[in-house]
């Protein structure tokens, strides 16, 4: 493994852990409260058990290597959603009363580097379906 691969497992595992937590955060503060934050910005109740459950079992994936780039697009498309329509009316830092979409664009900018990059020595994808490095 070379130090772009050692990289690559690093920014895996810290996004993995990021959306895991975000989904866990989900069901324990209650997903009937977020699904009333996602009614109250126009978007379906029924999204917020989805993008829970994405963030979830999608973290503890990206985590182990497993389906990487999938849900690594999948990561993507939630967090443009997130900025659009939660985040850009705080701006980028946030305006005091509410966070802004830096950290966002940050994990949207390591979701799209692991939709495109090659799968590690050091992932599920490659121990199963025996990838070596494409």
């Amino acid at each position: 493994m070379n130090k772009n691969d050692a990289g690559q497992v690093f920014l895996r595992i810290i996004l993995g852990l990021t959306f895991f937590i975000h989904g866990v955060s989900k069901f324990q503060g209650g997903i009937g409260n977020t699904a009333g934050f996602f009614d109250s910005l126009g978007i379906p109740g029924f999204m917020a058990y989805i993008v829970a459950g994405i963030e979830l079992i999608g973290g503890l994936a990206v985590i182990l290597g497993f389906g990487t780039r999938i849900v690594s697009v999948l990561f993507a498309v939630i967090l443009v959603g997130a900025v659009f329509m939660a985040k850009l009316p705080a701006g980028f830092l946030g305006n005091g009363q509410a966070a802004g979409y830096e950290l966002d664009l940050a994990l949207l900018a390591m979701s799209v580097y692991l939709a495109c990059a090659n799968t590690t020595v050091l992932s599920l994808d490659n121990m199963i379906f025996n990838k070596k490095g494409k």
